[in-house]
């Protein structure tokens, strides 16, 4: 194998494909990049089992092949060569080397056999569908926070993606949640995804899916069966094995009769919250909200540290009521706001607290209280 390939292009492909691979691993191949040059490209695979990455890029191959190398040792050569450089990899089998240059520098790499390198078995996908990355990029975006990192409940250790009935009709639906938090986001169905079986996305996977969705016009091809997911652009295809479990029914814990509404601006909450949690020793030191009408006070009491307080003006006309949360929980759904309003919704200081953006019922999340 002999290609020539200039130098961003290579770095995002090889980007990608490090990302991907497990710094620590048992099995030495699965911290190599697997290369192919064929035609006018190169690709480049990268796996660690559960999830693979291939990123095609354009290359002028002089003799076609193919070998693996370690993906961060060559991630770390092409990022640290100068703009503009023109890239040439070649490959000498007998030696297992492979030799990086570009311009006077030079690298000889070890290699690994390409026959080695497991591929992720394709799978039978039974829906196939298309979506804008935008709308993607909400979905996932908004709901990650929310995973929960309990290795015991691995079933919400992911993004819940799956077709639900709304007041509108059918809508894609992505939910996550740790039993503290919970995050519901809703878009408009596209072509071909009626028919979809419920998949739990892992964390990782959103956080690699994420580097597919800068680009809003871009059309993500969807690709689920009852095992695998995958999202392809016309240059990256990232496949992934999905959580084998049950989500569980999350419609129980999203509450209906909350009455009690608060409008605040979110900007001004988030900034009040994070500013009275700093007397807090731990990130979890509950903030206290007390709400009277059109007057909203957080406070924070922490014995060693010290107390804070802080008043806000608000939308609120209900009776008088003391709550409280999580500071990080708070400010963590606070920041999901792209709108200028948030809109609380509570029953009592025992029960969870309902939030979404003004009117907007796509975008839903609910918060536990905690004692104070």
């Amino acid at each position: 194998m002999k290609i020539s390939i200039e130098r961003a292009t290579l770095l995002r492909a090889v980007a990608q494909a490090q990302s991907v691979v497990e710094r620590r691993n048992t099995i030495p191949i699965l911290a190599n990049v697997l290369i192919d040059a064929e035609g006018d490209d190169a690709t480049f695979r990268a796996t660690d089992l559960d999830i693979e990455v291939l990123d095609k890029a354009p290359a002028k191959v002089s003799r076609p092949g193919g070998t693996t190398v370690s993906a961060v040792t060559l991630h770390e050569i092409v990022r640290k060569l100068p703009d503009g450089a023109l890239v040439e990899l070649e490959e000498d089998s007998p030696a297992g080397r492979l030799t990086v240059s570009a311009g006077r520098s030079t690298f000889s790499l070890a290699t690994l056999p390409r026959e080695d390198f497991p591929i992720m078995a394709s799978s039978e996908y039974n829906t196939n569908f298309s979506a804008k990355a935008d709308v993607l990029r909400r979905l996932f975006d908004k709901s990650k926070f929310a995973i929960s990192t309990e290795e015991t409940r691995y079933y919400l250790n992911g993004v819940y993606m799956h077709i639900a009935d709304s007041d509108g009709g059918q809508v894609l639906r992505c939910v996550a949640t740790d039993g503290h938090r919970l995050a519901r986001i809703d878009a408009d169905l596209p072509d071909g995804a009626a028919d979809m079986a419920g998949v739990i996305v892992p964390r990782k996977t959103v956080g690699e899916l994420r580097k597919l969705l800068d680009d809003d016009e871009m059309d993500i091809a969807v690709s689920v069966s009852e095992t695998k997911v995958r999202f392809a652009t016309p240059d990256i295809t990232l496949t992934s094995k999905v959580i084998d479990g049950t989500f569980p029914d999350y419609t129980r814990v999203i509450p209906q009769g909350n009455t009690r509404k608060l409008e605040v601006d979110a900007n001004d909450f988030a900034k009040a919250v994070d500013r009275v949690a700093t007397v807090s020793s731990e990130r979890s030191r509950a903030v206290k909200l007390q709400l009277d009408e059109d007057r909203l006070i957080l406070s924070v009491n922490a014995p060693d540290s010290g107390a804070a307080e802080e008043e806000l003006a608000v939308a609120y006309g209900d009776e008088r009521l003391e709550i409280g949360f999580n500071a990080k929980y708070l400010l963590e759904i606070a920041s999901q706001v792209d709108r200028e309003n948030a809109v609380f919704l509570f029953n009592s200081s025992g029960d969870p607290a309902l939030m979404r953006e003004g009117n907007d019922t796509s975008a839903v999340y609910v918060v536990m209280p905690m004692r104070v």
